[in-house]
């Protein structure tokens, strides 16, 4: 365990459970051992719990004394994390712990991400549970598996699995900041057969590397205006094509559908006559990208290096046109801002991911906005790039929106409670990332719903962050709010 970087944290109890999560390998998907950490900490505190079949727990803590008659109320969190690192580190997600690093004001992991979305809320969730001073009604805490990569967990809650209609979300991030409402969303995936030919006894093999972007989440940092690596891959094979005849044999970027892509690599050929030009159009390229993003992405490089190759296979012409034409023409980035809500992001989409396989290219897009409506828009316009490019396209059944309700009476207690504790109002807002209370709320009718969480930032990417100074103040906001509650 990872003790010397959060030797002295406080609340103890929540940076414990966070350490000792943070062993425990959890990508999306692959949580499983997440959740029996979960169940077997319930067993030794002696509290009842139960799993569903798809993995989700549910744990019941009694009231305090003198609290039987208060509402109950559901801590929600979601034990699985984005898995992402950098190209030089060494890091097996599938049994490697993450490896915790202090500094300074900050907790981040080494070259990985780290899991604090939501490792923290899970942390403050089991420390609820262990800690007896705490003052509060009944207590279910609830912990979904695989939030980040289809909402799994949320979609397949059943019914009576959780009797609460109280619901504080844990996994938001920023400190001083109480969510009402998110964006829905779906996915929208390309696929191209993949058709070859040899190359050319004479042609040599380079790979193109964009690298040293900030990436981020999908929703939070949409609105950045943060590189993203794919799109210029594509830009620049294109140029690559036309000046100096570069022929592509796999293009790869990007692995999860809700990060913006931080880096992308692409093995090409080329003739030997024509490999000093694309020596220099990779030299414009990297001084024209860096320029365009200098201020946000200050460490982007593009190079071209020779490379080896065991298989001499490139796409054929066609191919190739339509899988860097469709990655082009693909938007990126936000499509609408609110009207109401002048800060709001309302509707946006991702270019996420690419990968070459043996039969098939796949383009991995997310679509989100707070407007139903409008989901539905910018997925049709995507798919319709997509389709005019040459693939097969599939959209999944999406996931809703949260609508806010500034007259949630849990939203009132929650800013008196706040202000009572801090001095201060809280910002009461929407985020354009997606949370499970939508879903939530749909599974449950009735329940009065908010989210709030640390500050954190630069999430689903190996810089993310931890700001260590605003955890003890969402758990004394956390510990007043359950206390307050009646």
């Amino acid at each position: 365990m990872s003790s010397s970087a959060i030797e002295g944290l406080k609340p103890e109890l929540v940076w414990k459970h966070f350490a000792a999560l943070s062993q425990i390998p959890r990508c999306s998907k692959h949580e499983a051992a997440a959740a029996q950490f979960v169940l077997k900490t319930a067993q030794d505190l002696g509290l009842e719990a139960q799993q569903d079949a798809v993995g989700n727990v549910v744990v019941r803590k009694p009231p305090t004394a003198g609290y039987e008659r208060r509402p109950a109320v559901c801590l929600q969190s979601h034990v699985d994390m984005v898995c992402e690192k950098n190209a030089e580190t060494v890091h097996d997600f599938s049994k490697d712990p993450i490896e915790l690093v202090r500094d300074g004001d900050v907790v981040r992991a080494n070259g990985t991400t780290l899991g604090a979305d939501n490792g923290i809320g899970v942390a403050t969730a089991l420390a609820v549970l262990e800690d007896r001073s705490l003052e509060h009604g009944p207590i279910e805490a609830l912990f979904t598996i695989d939030e980040e990569t289809g909402l799994t967990g949320a979609q397949h809650l059943g019914p009576g699995f959780v009797t609460s209609r109280i619901l504080l979300n844990l996994d938001s991030e920023e400190e001083g900041q109480i969510y009402i409402g998110c964006a829905g969303g779906l996915d929208t995936v390309a696929a191209w057969k993949l058709v070859t030919e040899e190359a050319r006894e004479n042609m040599v093999p380079f790979e193109l590397k964009v690298a040293g972007l900030k990436g981020g989440h999908s929703g939070v940092e949409i609105d950045k205006g943060r590189g993203n690596a794919l799109k210029i891959a594509a830009r620049v094979l294109t140029s690559l094509a036309a000046g100096a005849s570069a022929r592509l044999a796999r293009i790869d970027g990007g692995n999860k559908r809700n990060a913006i892509p931080r880096e992308a690599f692409a093995l090409v050929f080329l003739p030997p006559s024509r490999a000093g030009r694309a020596r220099k159009l990779v030299k414009t390229w990297n001084a024209t990208v860096r320029a365009e993003l200098a201020r946000v992405e200050p460490d982007l490089t593009v190079t071209l290096t020779e490379a080896s190759a065991a298989s001499r296979q490139i796409m054929k012409r066609a191919l190739q046109k339509k899988v860097l034409q469709g990655i082009v023409a693909l938007p990126h980035g936000v499509t609408k801002m609110s009207a109401e809500i002048s800060w709001l992001v309302e509707t946006s989409t991702n270019v996420a991911s690419i990968a070459t396989s043996a039969t098939e290219v796949t383009l991995a897009t997310s679509q989100r906005s707070s407007v139903a409506s409008e989901i539905d828009e910018i997925g049709q316009s995507v798919r319709a790039v997509l389709e005019l490019a040459g693939a097969t396209v599939t959209q999944d059944s999406g996931y809703p929106g949260w609508a806010p309700n500034t007259d949630s009476p849990i939203l009132k207690l929650a800013v008196k409670t706040y202000e009572s504790l801090f001095h201060k109002a809280p910002e009461v807002k929407a985020v354009h990332a997606g949370l499970e209370c939508g879903i939530i709320g749909e599974k449950y009718s009735g329940m009065d719903m908010i989210s709030f969480g640390p500050s954190m930032v630069d999430v689903h990417s190996p810089e993310e962050r931890i700001f260590v100074d605003t955890v003890p103040q969402f758990w004394d906001f956390l510990a007043a709010l359950l206390r307050a509650v009646e």
